[in-house]
């Protein structure tokens, strides 16, 4: 799981603007202004190479704030 939904930055987060576009997600901005340091991304890759998941699993920068994203899009799922 990626840990960007529960990370203080994930609404400013270039890295998780990239996970958003890879996962044909909307934006949580369209401007993210934070640039994370070391950020690990997993991909997994699915289905003869047509299905990709990221998931962010390790960060520096890495600021817990529990359940952030979920409070941002409150009546949406959470990504797993």
């Amino acid at each position: 799981m990626c840990i960007c939904i529960h990370c203080y930055y994930v609404d400013r987060c270039t890295t998780y603007h990239a996970v958003e576009a890879q996962h044909q997600q909307p934006h949580l901005t369209l401007t993210p202004d934070f640039e994370p340091r070391g950020p690990q991304i997993n991909v997994n890759i699915r289905n003869g190479g047509t299905e990709m998941e990221w998931d962010v699993v390790g960060c520096q920068s890495f600021r817990e704030e529990r359940n952030k994203w979920a409070r941002l899009r409150p009546y949406e799922a959470v990504p797993t």
